[in-house]
């Protein structure tokens, strides 16, 4: 019997989900989680993929761990908790070629990726889906630019480090265009709110004609 879970690296906690699957068979719900935390401990920070083979007659289990999602990789790369909910309007980051395939190379195995080149791609993907820039650019542009060979060199060397002068301009750039997003919000819940209390006070002036009636 498999039963999969995604653990939280090194600090899986019991809870409901794991209790409800694991509760029936009459199994030790401490050391299985002991296991998990152990084989994964390595992946702090981290949602990784488990799968827990039970034999619900001997009450053996063997613990297999998975490579984490590109997008868990990807928030603990670039330090981010969580991605955006609304990519085409809020950016959340602003990624280096060098941090894209740093995650490609760690997820080239498990991708469906001919080369680097593919798999690197692939990660750029996943930028778009959770709204983080690439260079300073939107994640299409960059896709486009790795089409034409622009990071090919940088890919064939397998460049994963940043360097602190790139990473300052980088966050520069990502200041600028945060303080930006948060005019728009900022200018979009006051129209909101006006727009509320425009309501209210339509309801207000209606109120007493309708008493009339």
């Amino acid at each position: 019997m498999i039963i999969k879970v995604l653990a939280e690296g090194g600090d899986m906690k019991p809870g409901p989900a794991l209790s409800q699957k694991i509760g029936p068979l009459g199994m030790n719900m401490g050391e299985i989680i002991s296991r998990i935390n152990e084989s994964t401990k390595d992946m702090k920070g981290l949602k990784v993929p488990v799968e827990i083979n039970i034999n619900p007659k001997t009450k053996e289990f063997d613990i297999q761990v998975f490579s984490p999602p590109v997008s868990e990789l990807l928030k603990k790369e670039i330090g981010i908790e969580k991605g955006s909910g609304t990519q085409k309007k809020i950016q959340v980051a602003n990624a280096s070629i060098e941090q894209i395939i740093s995650v490609a190379k760690t997820k080239f195995q498990n991708l469906l990726a001919n080369d680097l080149k593919a798999a690197v791609k692939s990660v750029v993907g996943t930028c778009a889906s959770l709204g983080i820039l690439i260079e300073n650019k939107f994640p299409e542009e960059i896709e486009r630019e790795i089409e034409e060979g622009k990071y090919d060199k940088q890919i064939s060397e397998e460049k994963i480090e940043t360097s602190e002068e790139k990473k300052a301009e980088l966050n520069e750039y990502f200041e600028q265009i945060k303080k930006e997003q948060d005019r728009i919000i900022q200018q979009e819940q006051a129209a909101k709110e006006a727009e509320e209390e425009k309501k209210e006070e339509t309801k207000e002036e209606k109120a007493p004609e309708e008493e009339k009636k």
